[in-house]
């Protein structure tokens, strides 16, 4: 298949609270689309207020694919993430809709435009159990220095708080000998995507961030964690290492006090969106950046038009 016979998939990046969520869905409105989610924290149930996850009146009738698909015990890996969209834009295509991936989760987005080949490498539970304890006795800052002396390239990709992600690049590398970075090969992306990036100064966005974080707060941030540890679910689970959930999990287990959690999410955003710049680069041809406006949503449906009519 040339590219010229791909289908179109219609990409929204961009950081953490810098308005992906409302102009996709008006913009998915305006094409008649379907908005397949690429933020990992909108995979779980349970998980709505700590997510940001849109309600059924925020989405306005948009049909909405890969939230709420699995309980916070159920950990989605990047493998099972890739299969799941590929399967919800073919879905989609096949209504003869027009598909839009949007999220901020880097590696998600681009496994999908960039047609990565997941590795198939089964877990070795012996050696991640090792890295686990060797992470408790050194510390996930030290764990992650010593993938950047091994692997760089992936470590640069990686958080350092994200001791999971942390410990199976280096399970990867202990089984097979080779860089968990060299382990990710590439094929044509299946689709012809047409990437727009939402962008804000960074004071606009902090301020962003900060009201989101308050208002998550405020509806209820800290009831949604106990709910979710009453319903029996481990605090040790990976999915609430999540910003928001683990910091909740510290202030509940009166390792510090409210005001240093709410300190400490904020603070934790805020490295997250200087993180995901690395993800989407300002100067990365692909992308069409946008600076939010008023008339934001009328400037990427002209650039959409414009690119399908192209195609």
């Amino acid at each position: 298949m040339t590219s010229d016979q791909k289908k179109p998939l219609i990409v929204i990046v961009g950081p953490t609270a810098v308005g992906k969520t409302s102009v996709s869905i008006k913009l998915a409105q305006g094409f008649d689309g379907e908005i397949v989610s690429a933020d990992s924290r909108l995979f779980y149930r349970g998980m709505d207020i700590g997510t940001a996850k849109p309600t059924k009146e925020e989405m306005q009738g948009v049909p909405h694919h890969l939230i709420d698909v699995a309980d916070p015990d159920e950990v989605w890996n990047l493998a099972v993430f890739q299969g799941r969209a590929y399967q919800a834009i073919d879905q989609i295509h096949n209504r003869n809709r027009l598909p839009f991936l949007v999220g901020g989760t880097g590696q998600y987005v681009r496994s999908i435009v960039e047609g990565w080949l997941i590795p198939p490498q089964k877990p070795d539970y012996e050696i991640r159990e090792a890295l686990t304890l060797w992470a408790d006795k050194i510390g996930a800052e030290a764990l992650h220095e010593r993938l950047k002396a091994i692997d760089p390239v992936a470590a640069d990709k990686i958080d350092y708080r994200n001791v999971r992600r942390t410990v199976r690049a280096l399970e990867v590398v202990f089984k097979t000998g080779k860089r968990f970075s060299e382990l990710r090969q590439k094929q044509s992306c299946p689709y012809h995507p047409i990437i727009l990036g939402i962008e804000r100064p960074r004071d606009e966005l902090y301020a962003r961030v900060d009201h989101r974080i308050e208002k998550m707060l405020a509806d209820g941030l800290v009831r949604e964690v106990e709910a979710l540890l009453a319903a029996g679910y481990s605090p040790e689970l990976p999915t609430f290492s999540a910003i928001g959930y683990q910091e909740i999990i510290q202030y509940l287990e009166s390792k510090i006090s409210l005001e240093d959690a709410i300190e400490l999410i904020k603070r934790n955003t805020r490295v997250f969106v200087r993180r995901q710049a690395n993800w989407f680069k300002p100067d990365d041809p692909r992308i069409t950046w946008f600076s939010a406006s008023e008339s934001l949503v009328d400037q990427m449906e002209s650039t959409i038009r414009r690119q399908l009519n192209e195609h």
